[in-house]
């Protein structure tokens, strides 16, 4: 039987996703109270502009006093969609201070004080969700914390930026270089005016962080993701790329290592087969390899930004969020058991790609391979080509630690031969 009561909504934000919120909400007003067993009602926006018109959302609903609107008392649910980190912070814990639970998108605050609104949700019997804050509307923070919760999951790998893949991707097709792609992506409006936070991965850092410390049932924060960014892929990386058969993607990889004492997450451009699944994910999607010991390699794909797409995720833990409220119980909260510890990139093991400038004459590559083998690094492949003097070299290792190949790249910058280190790539997904 159906509640005539509705469960109160409070919605913070009423941007590109905010406003999806509140139209679905309305649009769907029958069908959501069907789902969740009682009807929901929009009680409050809160914006930083009340003047700006937005569309289908009643004028006396707006409000700029966010604080007041989530002290109310009789709000149910507050929905986050501000983003950054204050005042987000203070109004997601007095949010759950004075009765309600959450649900947010904001991955950049999740990241850093995921652990403390945690500890917030569960002080106060609230619930927290954000399945909207790794990758839009695809469905992956509840089936690792739920539908995997039996499993054990060693390996997560996915592409989690849709501006950073359609850069890639037309880097890879059209051979256009990545200020001009980056361009096109601005002027279709994947990229923002500024777009440091896409193109140097702190996007994909934070939804990194998110995901291992899910996966692997520890605390992971922000600082402890590697991040490496994408501006200085260039067309000549591409093509020795297709000369492998791989293309490039920019990859958040969480891992559990094989011994299982610790865990890495990490962020960086990688080469990656043709023939591996996470390849053939083009322009502005996002796709999520996910590999389980019992379930197997799992894969999660679609569209992993805009207003629409993200409002469906928050839409759906909205949904849960008020089920919960109506049995009186919460869902699952943070789940940081194992407290593993967070290793550094240096102890990271992978294959890579590096291209070296050198000189085109005997002995060259005698001299490179000893330097190699002096840091214990196995060659995989070589690749020589020049004239006139001048030579590159293309040199694909086996598995190495960064550490080992650090030191390597350090004492092949001291050979007299070695013109310079044109580029050194991860690769991936073998």
């Amino acid at each position: 039987m159906m509640r005539t009561r509705p469960l109160k909504v409070a919605l913070l934000g009423c941007g590109v996703v905010g406003s999806e919120v509140a139209r679905i909400m309305t649009t769907h007003a029958d069908d959501l109270a069907a789902r969740i067993g009682a009807p929901v009602e929009l009680a409050g926006v809160a914006v930083r502009r009340p003047s700006r018109v937005r569309e289908g959302i009643d004028a006396g609903l707006v409000t700029t006093d966010a604080t007041a609107l989530v002290k109310r008392g009789d709000i149910d649910v507050v929905v986050e969609v501000i983003g950054g980190i204050e005042p987000a912070r203070t109004l997601i814990t007095t949010a759950f201070e004075h009765g309600a639970s959450v649900v947010s998108a904001n991955k950049a605050l999740l990241a850093q004080d995921g652990a403390a609104l945690h500890e917030a949700a569960e002080e106060h019997g609230r619930d927290l969700y954000y399945e909207a804050a790794v990758a839009g509307a695809i469905p992956l923070i509840r089936p690792l914390r739920e539908s995997l919760a039996g499993d054990k999951i060693n390996r997560v790998m996915g592409i989690v930026n849709g501006t950073t893949n359609f850069i890639l991707d037309k880097m890879d097709s059209t051979g256009a270089g990545y200020q001009e792609a980056l361009d096109e992506a601005t002027a279709l409006g994947y990229a923002e005016a500024d777009p440091t936070a896409d193109v140097e991965a702190f996007d994909a850092a934070a939804k990194a962080a998110i995901l291992a410390g899910i996966a692997f049932h520890t605390r992971v924060r922000l600082d402890d993701v590697y991040r490496e960014g994408m501006t200085e892929v260039t067309a000549a990386d591409f093509a020795s790329a297709r000369g492998m058969g791989c293309t490039i993607k920019l990859l958040a990889i969480c891992e559990r290592a094989a011994d299982g004492g610790s865990v890495t997450a990490r962020v960086h451009p990688a080469m990656i087969p043709l023939t591996h699944p996470l390849a053939s994910v083009r322009g502005a999607y996002n796709a999520v390899f996910v590999e389980a010991e019992a379930a197997g390699q799992l894969m999660f794909y679609g569209p992993g930004a805009g207003g629409a797409p993200t409002a469906s995720a928050v839409l759906g833990d909205l949904v849960a969020v008020c089920r919960n409220k109506l049995g009186g119980a919460t869902g699952p909260g943070d789940s940081a058991y194992t407290q593993l510890p967070v290793s550094p990139m240096g102890d990271v093991v992978t294959r890579y790609h590096i291209s070296l400038d050198v000189a085109d004459k005997p002995g060259v590559l005698a001299q490179v391979a000893t330097v190699f083998a002096e840091h214990g690094v196995s060659i995989d492949t070589v690749r020589q080509s020049g004239k006139d003097g001048e030579a590159s070299l293309v040199v694909v290792t086996h598995r190495a630690s960064d550490a080992s190949l650090a030191g390597t790249v350090e004492a092949l910058r001291s050979l007299d031969t070695v013109r310079g280190v044109a580029s050194i790539m991860r690769v991936e997904g073998e």
